[in-house]
């Protein structure tokens, strides 16, 4: 696995998207209680920045069309969306959150 650093917990809000671009990735970490999620930041359906959206149930909510992605799984929930949402591996070691990107 070749983890790579990409913020600081205590750069993230409980619940609020945190849009990050490693390389040509597009990525948003998630904070649910002492869990920290990372999700590709795009739409499957229309592409659309779901960082611009909201995070509620531990679901990301597409700001377009309101697709709904489960922020630990990728699965996606609910809206016009046929395919699930790419996940990374993370840990947090001393503060800082690790990436995954295979």
């Amino acid at each position: 696995m070749a983890w790579q650093s990409v913020a600081s917990l205590s750069q993230l809000e409980e619940e609020e998207p945190f849009p990050i671009t490693v390389g040509k990735a597009l990525i948003a970490l998630v904070k649910l209680g002492e869990d920290v999620h990372c999700v590709s930041n795009v739409c499957t359906h229309e592409f659309a920045l779901l960082s611009d959206g909201i995070v509620e149930a531990g679901c990301i909510e597409c700001p377009l069309h309101q697709a709904q992605f489960d922020v630990a799984t990728g699965a996606h929930r609910s809206g016009p969306v046929c395919k699930d949402l790419q996940t990374f591996p993370v840990k947090v070691v001393d503060g800082s959150i690790l990436v995954d990107f295979g």
